[in-house]
């Protein structure tokens, strides 16, 4: 079974077993066991839902620390344009570059370059493309990730571009490489991340050989050192940089559609529940009429990742408003990005492939045989979700069963039963006992 990298750990020391994590896994990755959670490793995505509705802060990222980047020699931070809006409206971008510095990076990397070139990319790749619709964006690594565990089949309808984040790690590198002499590894690419998933995105690197990104910071654990930097940056320090533009700062909210297709061909969504919901659809076929799919597992878009400090709604109309004194144009030559897209430059470089979940048995013999008594033991049960028996539902259940990780009495259901079954035994016993004797006590 392969290895899969996470960057959620669960602390038991802080864990109630109060479940609110189970039940909120879009993927079944949670189990209940022994008063604690435990998670399922093949079928983590990393989202980060988890994250939101613990009440005792048990999920713990594991994200990279400032600390951890004295190991290279120059430091290259690449801020999400989610970070943007974490701040008020009237904190321009530069002074949070300048902020940055502060904060211990000798270089910042605007994002909006790198946006702007693969919107751009994108609208090449979907006027050309022949294949099955709808296309579905793949810049949200949970989404991905979700396609691969829950709905393996329309994997290759994942676009096949690479994500801005990546575009600007390699570009910086590059240009810092050739500007100091320093080699590739010595240059650390550091992503300001409202999630999760992008850290783990850095270590899997879907779709491509090796990610150009060497870490991820969280946006919360360096909000309040960044915030204090940004209070001490003079006016004279910062400026508002030339590469930063409206349009790349779209790509922190919901709503990024490449320009060159109609609106009637696209359809934007945000947050698990709903990106679940219209997958569903495209399974189904119900979907066919649309051309590209922007998903985006955070509510709002990037503006709501679990890693964030500002409510997702206020963040997204800060952005909004700061967008009003950004350049409205795009910040890149589009003839330059189309000879560099024809170079494949824009483009994955390994195909995506769905995440096969553990097998009921690895002999498939007995894999068959363990389905069999899977669905003897769901026919058994109520199918009512309770949960109570430490799985989402009455099917992880049996599947946690047949796989000797739980056992039928942890079902209440089973229990009752077994219980009630016990009862009417030692009643028989006792009237067999009556009858014997005659009645006599």
């Amino acid at each position: 079974m392969a290895q899969y990298q996470h960057s959620l750990r669960f602390d038991p020391d802080r864990c109630d077993g109060c479940m609110s994590c189970m039940r909120a896994c879009p993927t079944a990755a949670v189990r209940v066991r022994k008063g604690h959670a435990v998670k399922l490793a093949d079928r983590c995505i990393d989202c980060g839902e988890c994250i939101r509705v613990c009440p005792r802060a048990a999920i713990v990222p594991l994200t990279d620390q400032m600390a951890d980047l004295s190991k290279f020699e120059y430091r290259v931070a690449i801020p999400s344009p989610a970070l943007y809006a974490q701040l008020d409206s009237e904190v321009f971008p530069g002074i949070i570059f300048s902020a940055l510095k502060q904060c211990g990076f000798d270089y910042v990397e605007s994002a909006s370059p790198a946006c702007d070139a693969v919107t751009i990319a994108t609208e090449i790749f979907l006027n050309e493309y022949r294949g099955q619709y709808p296309l579905i964006s793949s810049f949200c690594p949970t989404v991905v990730r979700l396609l691969q565990v829950k709905y393996p089949e329309m994997v290759d309808q994942l676009l096949p571009v690479l994500a801005p984040r990546e575009v600007s790690a390699r570009d910086a590198k590059l240009r810092i490489s050739r500007e100091t002499g320093l080699p590739l590894e010595r240059i650390g690419a550091v992503y300001i991340t409202p999630c999760p998933a992008k850290i783990v995105a850095i270590l899997e690197h879907p779709g491509m050989q090796r990610s150009y990104l060497d870490a991820a910071v969280s946006i919360c654990d360096l909000f309040q050192t960044l915030a204090a930097a940004v209070s001490h940056v003079q006016e004279s320090e910062y400026k508002i940089d030339a590469v930063e533009s409206a349009s790349g700062l779209s790509w922190a909210f919901l709503g990024k559609f490449p320009r060159s297709l109609p609106a009637e061909n696209t359809l934007s969504v945000a947050g698990l529940p709903n990106v679940i919901r219209i997958l569903d659809d495209i399974e189904k076929g119900r979907l066919r009429k649309y051309r590209y799919i922007e998903c985006h597992a955070c509510p709002e878009g990037c503006v709501g990742g679990c890693l964030t400090v500002e409510n997702p709604y206020l963040a997204r109309g800060k952005a909004i408003k700061l967008q009003q004194n950004l350049p409205a144009g795009c910040s890149v030559d589009r003839q330059q990005v189309e000879a560099a897209y024809r170079k494949k430059e824009f483009l994955m470089d390994e195909n995506l492939a769905a995440r096969p979940l553990r097998p009921l048995d690895e002999d498939i013999s007995r894999a068959i045989l363990k389905m069999k008594e899977r669905d003897r033991i769901i026919s058994d049960l109520p199918r009512i979700d309770c949960g109570a028996c430490g799985a989402p539902s009455c099917r992880a259940f049996a599947e946690d069963v047949v796989l000797g990780e739980a056992d039928k009495a942890s079902c209440i259901f089973f229990w009752q039963r077994d219980l009630a079954d016990r009862i009417e035994q030692l009643a028989n016993l006792v009237r067999i006992q009556k009858q014997s004797t005659g009645g006599l006590s």
